[in-house]
């Protein structure tokens, strides 16, 4: 907004995620696309991690549209650093429980790459 020959800062709208629930009683409360049961964090890890694009996830996914794809995105992104403190601290812990017992297969094939660096 111009004021005065002034840009005023207006306070960011809160965004609506119609497609975007979170229930405790699914996947411990964590945002998930309403009536799938797909954690915003596996979209944005498909999307950031692994390159792949809307459409791409669209055809591993092929329950949920590009409606879905990009409100789960916006979301993430709007909460991009709540979501991924969590992400990292269920890293740890699996990283800490893989000392304490050590992956069956992994003794038997050896150690697999580590995906997570």
């Amino acid at each position: 907004m111009i004021i005065g020959g002034f840009y005023m800062a207006t306070p960011a709208k809160q965004l609506k995620h119609p497609y975007i629930t979170a229930n405790k009683k699914l996947r411990g409360g964590e945002p998930v696309i309403a009536g799938t049961g797909i954690r915003v964090l596996d979209i944005a890890i498909r999307y950031e991690l692994m390159g792949m694009s809307p459409e791409d996830i669209i055809i591993a996914l092929p329950h949920v549209n590009l409606s879905q794809i990009h409100d789960a995105l916006s979301y993430y992104y709007e909460h991009k650093y709540d979501i991924d403190s969590k992400w990292k601290d269920a890293i740890k812990k699996t990283a800490a429980i893989k000392k304490i017992h050590p992956s069956i297969l992994e003794k038997k094939i050896g150690k697999v790459k580590d995906l997570h660096r």
